[in-house]
């Protein structure tokens, strides 16, 4: 067993923003184990003050350009619970088209670029260039068909701007939704093809069990992404339902001194968010197809291998695909109405959760008699993450000296995990320690 460990990782790669990784053991006692953010803070909430309800998703979507359309869609839905503003159902069908859109592009991202070279040995996704050609080709049509799918919806597919509170400014045609549906059926090959090379690099993924606590978006109907209450689920299947606009009873925000994000806990000591949580809570609501998928890569509910975080985001890239095929099809056929915006019915507080690829996220606003912005609170999925990426590792570190690994194979190890968690270290910070000299 190996006695003495020195890892220090100063700015992991391949991960969105700034942490570290610092394990420090000496005769098989160990010293310290930190997953750490430096990442300078963020001021979102205070940039939407003072400002109309018209501009605040197009501020706040600054927050990520991976998620911006998440947070666009978040933002506009707290704005419009806060205004009381009740959209059509074709605009709640063209928003989870829209976010379909994003869980696509973003899974792939991670899937392809992040994850794969640590499954095949590679530093990075440049060298497989080379080895793996086609597959790279691969993943960049699927991004490709990504950008253009949300752009068709969203005007973009980074920071959108047709979503805005009371519907959209400027509705697809049936025509251009006809073109979507044939670029998306075009893809099945390479969808089919995708499914076969996470299963055939499936064996290089850890094993590595620690149970926990998976916080969701839950509806009865449907594969909770654009809407939902919140629900969260133990390894032992008990179940825990809030109200979105009761958020903050089960985020519970709090501070460490290792990190320029707040960390978050609920039932346990801490939780986990995204596309593992997703499908731990809302298995029985994934399309048919992603189902086999599931079944196919062996990932059963209740799943607390964080390592498969990134075989659920591939379950998620099937089922985004078949149910905005279905969509598609439903809009189509009812074909697009000219509805205008619903108008404002009153002004006070609202708050709006979607999963965007890296799990729940929350945004919350107060609004004046003019609809201007007196404050805001957005509670992100990695800051909500970050905790439990803590406890693994102080899970993970005895076990790995137990086995006896190697200095460069725990490193390897707990760069994986951080990065199956495809976090978005730079969104979550949103803290900052001010001590003022008089």
């Amino acid at each position: 067993m190996k006695k003495t460990i020195s890892i220090a990782v100063h700015h992991l790669t391949r991960v969105e923003g700034h942490g570290n990784i610092t394990v420090n053991a000496t005769d098989g006692r160990i010293e310290k184990c930190e997953w750490a953010v430096p990442e300078a803070p963020r001021f979102f909430e205070a940039m939407v003050r003072g400002r109309h309800y018209s501009e605040v998703a197009r501020i706040t979507s600054r927050i990520c350009g991976i998620c911006s359309i998440g947070h666009t869609l978040a933002s506009v839905k707290a704005t419009e619970q806060a205004l009381g503003i009740r959209v059509t159902p074709q605009t709640k069908m063209l928003r989870t088209l829209l976010k379909h859109a994003e869980n696509f592009d973003s899974h792939v991202l991670h899937v392809y670029f992040l994850a794969a070279p640590d499954l095949l040995g590679a530093p990075s996704v440049f060298p497989l260039v080379a080895t793996h050609g086609e597959v790279v080709a691969r993943a960049l049509r699927l991004k490709r068909l990504a950008h253009e799918w949300g752009s068709l919806i969203g005007g973009r597919t980074t920071h959108p701007t047709t979503v805005i509170p009371g519907g959209f400014s400027k509705l697809p045609t049936v025509r251009e939704l006809e073109g979507l549906k044939k670029k998306l059926l075009s893809a099945v090959p390479d969808l089919a093809a995708t499914l076969d090379t996470v299963k055939a690099l499936s064996g290089a993924i850890p094993a590595f069990d620690r149970p926990t606590e998976y916080m969701a978006l839950h509806a009865a109907d449907e594969y909770a992404l654009y809407d939902g209450q919140v629900q969260s689920v133990l390894p032992d299947g008990d179940k825990a339902s809030y109200k979105v606009v009761d958020y903050r009873k089960c985020t519970n925000e709090y501070m460490v001194p290792t990190s320029t994000a707040k960390y978050t806990k609920n039932r346990l000591a801490s939780y986990a968010a995204g596309a593992l949580a997703r499908f731990n809570n809302n298995h029985g609501q994934l399309h048919p197809e992603a189902k086999k998928a599931a079944a196919a890569l062996g990932l059963k509910p209740i799943c607390v291998n964080p390592y498969l975080n990134t075989v659920a985001q591939v379950i998620e890239i099937v089922h985004s695909y078949h149910d905005s095929l279905r969509l598609v099809d439903e809009l189509i056929k009812k074909g697009i109405r000219e509805e205008g915006l619903v108008k404002p019915t009153k002004y006070s507080r609202g708050a709006g959760a979607v999963e965007v690829p890296r799990g729940i996220l929350f945004h919350e606003y107060s609004y004046d008699k003019d609809g201007m912005c007196l404050g805001g609170n957005c509670i992100i999925p990695t800051n909500q993450n970050h905790a439990n990426i803590q406890g693994d590792f102080e899970a993970l570190v005895p076990q790995l000296l137990q086995e006896g690994a190697t200095e460069k194979g725990m490193e390897k190890r707990l760069e994986m995990l951080v990065r199956a968690y495809d976090p978005c270290i730079s969104c979550s910070t949103h803290f900052l320690d001010v001590h003022f000299v008089r």
